[in-house]
C-alpha cells in the first residue's frame, strides 16, 4: 500500500485530530507533547498552536486514499527539552546544532501493520534534510529485547525494525530494549526491504 506523506499544516488540523481515534475528544491525551513544555491549557491546544504558528510544520501526516492513516513529529532536537535534558540520552548524543529528532508515531488502528510507520519515518527524514538537518535520530523500542509483548501505546516512539527499514543505524542504547537510531544526511539510505 502506498501513502502520501504531507506536512501537517493548519488547514489539515481536523485530520491531525482524526488520527487519534477515540482520544481525539480528550484534550489532555498526549497529543504529541511528551517531550515538550508548553503553557497551553491542554495538550490538544498546544499542538494546534504549534501547527498554526510554526513556520516549518512540526509533523507529517500519512494519507491513504485521502484519509489520514498516521502522524509523526519530526523537529530539531534542540526544540525538545525532554530529549536534550535526558541524562541517559545525553551520554550518546552530541551537541550537533543541526540534528533533528523523530519523537513519536500515531497510526490509526485499521492501518497498523501496513507500513505506515516506515513511510512516515522515511518521509520524516527527507523532510528534516530538506530543512537543513545534518542527521535525524530517534529512540525506538527493540521489541525483541522485551520480556513479553508490548502494547501499541508502549511503542509510540517506533520500533527498531521500522528504523532499520527506513535506513537508520544504531548508535548506542540507553537500556537493553531502547536503542538510539540515526540516519545521516549524506549516508546511503537505500533499503531493499518492502514496506509491508
Amino acid at each position: 500500500m502506498s501513502f502520501d506523506i504531507v506536512p501537517a499544516t493548519s488547514d489539515l488540523w481536523p485530520r491531525v485530530g482524526h488520527v487519534y481515534g477515540a482520544r481525539e475528544k480528550n484534550p489532555d491525551s498526549c497529543w504529541c507533547q511528551r517531550f515538550r513544555r508548553h503553557d497551553a491549557p491542554d495538550n490538544r491546544t498546544a499542538l494546534r498552536r504549534e501547527i498554526e504558528q510554526t513556520e516549518v510544520p512540526v509533523g507529517l501526516l500519512a494519507l491513504a486514499d485521502g484519509e489520514v492513516a498516521g502522524w509523526t513529529r519530526v523537529v530539531p532536537r534542540a526544540s525538545l527539552p525532554g530529549i536534550v535534558e535526558n541524562r541517559a540520552l545525553s551520554k550518546l548524543l552530541d551537541d550537533a546544532a543541526l540534528a533533528w529528532w523523530v519523537s513519536c508515531f500515531v497510526v490509526r488502528r485499521e492501518h497498523r501493520g501496513k507500513g505506515v510507520g516506515v513511510a512516515l519515518l522515511r518521509g520524516g527524514a527527507e523532510w528534516a534534510f530538506q530543512h537543513g538537518a545534518s542527521s535525524v535520530d530517534g529512540h525506538p523500542v527493540d521489541v525483541d529485547a522485551l520480556r513479553g509483548s508490548s502494547a501499541p501505546s508502549a511503542v509510540f516512539t517506533g520500533t527498531v525494525s521500522m528504523f532499520l527499514r527506513a535506513g537508520f543505524s544504531e548508535i548506542g542504547r540507553t537500556y537493553p530494549s531502547r536503542p538510539v537510531m540515526r540516519r545521516l544526511r549524506f549516508s546511503d539510505s537505500t533499503v531493499a526491504e518492502p514496506d509491508s
